[in-house]
């Protein structure tokens, strides 16, 4: 911890200078290593000192701005960026406080004291606003952020997955894995996007493609929503997830928890690394089997990326209907031959032909989003797992966004499809649970 606790619980006291927005520290501090060596001692001094008990927090930090600015010939624009900087150490996150409280960015990349890149719209800027002292206060400022979440990281763990409060997901990695030194990468929550309605409004799927996935998730299919790295697939969890009927158990695993379920009956678990003995791991794959004993209605696994594989495909196969997880792919069927690929990776001596025939009784729904050229999310391809022919798994394309180009700025052009030219077969699954919905898309070939 930077502060003692009795510091950091006084800060919400009193009304703070107003912060300065985006400004670059070059623009009020042309002397860049002066503002380092302020900030320095400021945090220095502050730290273990306790509040007098007639002094509140904010008119105590300002005694020690005073002190250490002595004999600096400052003026009231430096010293309340000075003191929004000492501000966010304290009550914040450091240089990255203003960053995370931002909703249009939603991705923090920290490679160096000076170079921080962030995504806004789906692309990627260099920021110049914000800057690290050193390595030393990156390292301090992710165990602030892992702390409170029971994770750790040192020279025997020098990388992690954590989240914060809000749901955002921390990596971190520090020397020696990192040559460069400590890098941190944030991908932040975006608690806007909460339901389908959103993801139509933004034009991420159709209204038909939303009332289909809402009919599939109350009908208890088995759902994968697949997608490259920062695609959307925990968003569109989240969504999936907010159809299930209220009246159900809901276990959710995952390593660090993500997953927002606005939902009355929800157990969540989370992972758990090793403590210094290297002891203590809780694996994905130890709370799927566990929560199989916790009487589920639904298993959702935040992210399937190893041996669980094959614990998550037998729960699916034995009772435990309407599961939902994702996983890295960049298709359906890429979706397909990774799974297959985790399930040999449990060390079970089963042959191809019985795992993809266990695939293929347990999937019934693969859900690809996709992030665009434009740094646009879409849902390009909601597939079925029709058959297990000649050995191989075959998929049905129900729904799909084709891609004719681009627009003159840049955006891409194209157009959702719905092939409904035959009867899905999770058709029938879903209508034996009651749910007529979706007659309407089919009607023409019932």
């Amino acid at each position: 911890m930077l502060m003692k606790k009795s510091l950091i619980e006084a800060f919400n006291i009193e009304r703070k200078p107003s912060k300065v927005d985006y400004v670059s520290d070059y623009e009020i501090f042309p002397d860049k290593k002066l503002l380092d060596d302020l900030r320095t001692k400021i945090v220095e001094n502050l730290i273990d000192k306790e509040i007098p008990e007639d002094k509140l927090l904010n008119q105590f930090i300002n005694d020690e701005i005073d002190r250490t600015i002595e004999g600096y010939d400052l003026t009231n624009l430096e010293r309340s960026h000075l003191y929004n900087l000492i501000d966010n150490e304290i009550n914040g996150y450091g240089p990255l406080t203003e960053l995370l409280e931002d909703k249009n960015i939603t991705e923090i990349m920290v490679n160096s004291p000076k170079e921080i890149y962030i995504e806004i719209d789906g692309q990627i800027i260099k920021d110049e606003s914000v800057s690290f002292i050193n390595d030393e206060h990156i390292i301090r400022t992710i165990e602030r952020m892992i702390g409170p979440m029971g994770r750790t990281i040192d020279a025997t763990n020098p990388m992690v997955d954590s989240r914060l409060k809000d749901g955002s997901r921390v990596n971190a990695v520090i020397p020696p894995l990192s040559i460069k030194g400590p890098v941190i990468t944030i991908r932040k929550f975006r608690g806007e996007m909460t339901n389908a309605d959103d993801m139509i409004r933004i034009g991420s799927m159709t209204p038909y493609m939303a009332t289909f996935l809402e009919a599939a998730v109350r009908g208890k299919c088995n759902i994968i929503v697949c997608g490259g790295t920062g695609s959307g697939k925990t968003t569109l969890l989240n969504i999936l997830s907010g159809f299930i009927p209220d009246d159900e158990r809901i276990i959710t695993i995952e390593d660090a928890a993500e997953l927002k379920l606005e939902k009355e009956h929800v157990i969540s678990l989370e992972t758990r690394v090793t403590n210094y003995d290297n002891e203590g791991e809780i694996t994905i794959r130890d709370l799927v089997i566990n929560a199989l004993r916790m009487r589920p209605d639904r298993i959702i696994v935040g992210e399937v990326r190893g041996k669980e594989a094959f614990d998550m495909l037998q729960a699916m196969n034995t009772g435990h209907e309407g599961s939902l997880t994702t996983l890295h792919a960049n298709s359906p069927k890429d979706a397909l031959n990774r799974l297959e690929t985790m399930v040999l990776m449990s060390g079970l001596d089963i042959p191809i032909k019985a795992i993809r025939e266990y695939i293929s009784s347990a999937i019934d729904l693969v859900v690809n989003i996709e992030r665009m050229s434009d740094g646009k999310r879409k849902v390009t391809s909601i597939s079925e797992l029709e058959s297990f022919h000649d050995g191989e798994l075959e998929l049905k394309e129900i729904f799909a966004f084709k891609q004719k180009g681009l627009t003159s700025n840049g955006e891409v052009d194209g157009e959702y499809i719905l092939y409904n030219e035959t009867i899905p077969k999770v058709y029938k699954k879903i209508i034996t649970k009651g749910i007529t919905d979706i007659d309407f898309m089919f009607k023409d070939v019932r």
